[in-house]
């Protein structure tokens, strides 16, 4: 039996030896090849055909179409002067607030060269003046609305979506129209546009392409009929022309986002966390009365709130100067995101923090807070907001507790909040662990309780 067992397994391998001599003899592989490399093929042949088909659905995705109805009057020329597009396209300029982020620090309004952080590096906005040579002076009224509606240079070359294309997509051709006569208005600033700074592959056209045909569709803007004039105007407003999603929108790890959400997020490369304008727990504004509305937008600071960090920017550079009719319709439109009336969520268990971070806040909080927002958070009326109980201070996300420490907060000084009351900068005084006990204090000293403030949550809103 022994014998049998050694032998048997040898007689098999010869046999083995002698089937693949044959084999090679003839030219085809042996057997039991012939099984697993027919897998293989397959195996191969499978890949190629889903790679050819996504190849194909990306080429589809990407191909140049046009969801927009013809213009209701003939493209206007580079040179024209028509005052009523003029004065639209100033309005749709401040409403997307384009300034903001096509002006560079110190630099000429409009000519690009801000720098623009993302996780993925950093984009440089561009010259929007008509400048032959680095701006838009050879850029045509189509060649704009291509840029804004389908995310095309006018050679074709696909846009980095820094630029909310996504949403701005939604303009209506005439209103793009009027933004190119306005734009055209500009004096011309010669001034080059910095490379972009993309860590390999996110620059690439391939990995653009990719991108846009998971995150991006053009949208053809229909008004809804069920609503009013004005409601429709303000939606137009806030989804389409201020793209405010591009903010206040969740984003997942490829920065890819529901382009209509403004369900809150964190800002890529800002580190302020823009907050969800359907949740009353954060920014929604339902339960308010309009004209309060209408003046955080314009003025920045109303009964209830001020604006700072990002915000700040947006109602400097571009709500304030908007229309009241404009205001109004925007108002209405928020005001419809929230549902008054709706049953509270349940409340979330609270990550308590520990005694000793507990005390150290208080102790901070004495000496550097309490002579403005007072020994309980009460704030003072009309001067300093009170933080206990306040929304902005008890949202899931501490992120803007952290940023308004460190950077301070300041409302933009417009005509209806000329003086606004200013927070100084704290970053220069308190390391990253003071920072958060400050900040879990102000988060669980008083009645309204939320999660604590790690080294760590400060430390990722850098």
């Amino acid at each position: 039996m022994k014998v049998g067992m050694e032998h048997g397994p040898a007689v098999s391998l010869v046999g083995r030896a002698q089937e693949c001599t044959l084999a090679r003899a003839l030219g085809r592989p042996p057997q039991g090849w012939r099984v697993a490399g027919g897998a293989l093929a397959w195996a191969l042949g499978l890949m190629a055909l889903l790679a050819t088909a996504l190849a194909a659905a990306v080429v589809v995705l990407n191909k140049p179409g046009d969801a927009q109805p013809p213009r209701s009057r003939p493209a206007p020329a580079a040179d024209a002067a028509d005052p009523s597009l003029l004065a639209r396209g100033a309005v749709l300029a401040r409403a997307g607030n384009c300034a903001a982020c096509h002006t560079a620090r110190g630099g000429q309004p409009y000519a690009g060269g801000r720098p623009l952080e993302t996780p993925f590096g950093t984009v440089y906005s561009r010259n929007l003046t008509p400048h032959d040579g680095t701006g838009l002076g050879r850029w045509s009224a189509d060649d704009l609305r291509q840029a804004l509606h389908q995310g095309r240079s006018p050679q074709g070359r696909l846009l980095v979506p820094a630029c909310p294309y996504p949403q701005m997509s939604a303009l209506r051709r005439d209103d793009t129209d009027a933004l190119f006569v306005y734009l055209r208005s500009l004096a011309p600033v010669e001034q080059a546009t910095p490379a972009d700074t993309l860590r390999f592959p996110f620059g690439s056209a391939a990995s653009l392409a990719v991108w846009r045909s998971l995150y991006f569709r053009p949208i053809a803007w229909q008004d809804d009929p069920s609503q009013s004039a004005d409601w429709n105007r303000g939606r137009y407003l806030v989804q389409g022309v201020a793209h405010c999603a591009a903010c206040h929108a969740p984003r997942d790890a490829l920065g890819g986002a529901n382009a209509w959400s403004l369900a809150g997020g964190r800002m890529p490369g800002r580190g302020w966390y823009a907050p969800s304008l359907t949740d009353p727990l954060e920014g929604a504004v339902a339960t308010w009365p309009l004209q309060e509305v209408v003046a955080l937008l314009r003025d920045g600071s109303n009964g209830h709130a001020s604006v700072a960090g990002p915000m700040a920017e947006v109602v400097w550079h571009g709500t304030r100067h908007l229309p009241e009719a404009e205001l109004q319709a925007m108002a209405v439109y928020l005001k419809s995101l929230g549902v008054p009336g709706a049953p509270p969520a349940p409340p979330r268990p609270v990550q308590a923090a520990p005694a000793d971070s507990l005390e150290r806040g208080g102790r901070l909080y004495a000496r550097h807070c309490a002579d403005c927002h007072g020994e309980r958070g009460e704030g003072r009326a009309g001067e300093w907001p009170a933080l206990a109980g306040n929304r902005a201070v008890l949202m899931a996300d501490p992120a803007n507790v952290v940023q308004a420490i460190r950077h301070g907060g300041y409302a933009p000084a417009t005509p209806g909040n000329p003086r606004p009351a200013g927070m100084p900068p704290f970053g220069w005084l308190l390391d990253d662990g003071e920072i958060a006990d400050v900040a879990t204090y102000i988060r669980q000293a008083w009645a309204a309780k939320a999660d604590a403030v790690t080294r760590l949550d400060v430390l990722q809103t850098r």
